[in-house]
């Protein structure tokens, strides 16, 4: 068993948080001309942010909203958050990589995403830690990466964000995405 599929809930979401990160700060330093990488690497970052969003929703929420005092008004705040970064990156798929809006939506995607995660990484996960047990947290780890292998990899707005037409549409949603990846090769890098 990889060390990955060996941590909790709050360690498997921090280790993708981090990867998104290392994508975010090498888009950074890329050139505006180099814009294959720039699409490469735009298209991954959704990919990873489409499965880490519907793998938090099935199972994180719902988690911190039966655990954790407060627990809906925040899970209410982070489903929002994901409501508008979805949006973000649905304008981002339709924005060609040289046009000079991809740049302004990926600034705006990339300050999105880390004022999330800080919250996430700052609020949510310490309160859920103190809430849960460890068995709680391990079981959600194993469900957290069990979704993102069927999940989606393209953002759809308008699907559902909570149980349980998430969990049934979301997998359903990640077959008819990953076909489409394959037909279209995106994500082949």
């Amino acid at each position: 068993m990889s060390r990955v599929q060996e941590m909790d809930v709050v360690a498997v979401l921090t280790h993708d948080h981090r990867e998104v990160e290392e994508m975010f700060t090498e888009l950074e330093r890329l050139s505006r001309s180099d814009t294959e990488r720039r699409r490469v690497l735009t298209e991954k970052v959704i990919t990873e942010l489409v499965r880490h969003s519907v793998a938090e929703e099935a199972y994180l929420y719902p988690a911190v909203r039966d655990l954790v005092p407060g627990g809906d008004a925040l899970a209410d705040r982070e489903l929002a958050e994901h409501a508008e970064a979805e949006e973000t990156m649905k304008e981002l798929e339709r924005t060609d990589v040289s046009e000079e809006r991809h740049n302004v939506l990926l600034a705006r995607l990339m300050a999105e995403i880390r004022s999330h995660v800080q919250e996430e990484e700052n609020d949510l996960f310490p309160r859920l830690r103190d809430s849960a047990s460890t068995e709680q947290l391990e079981e959600l780890g194993r469900k957290v990466q069990a979704i993102k292998k069927i999940a989606p990899t393209r953002p759809h707005p308008s699907a559902p964000d909570k149980p349980p037409a998430n969990k049934v549409m979301g997998p359903l949603t990640g077959l008819v995405d990953r076909m489409r990846d394959a037909l279209s090769g995106r994500g082949k890098d």
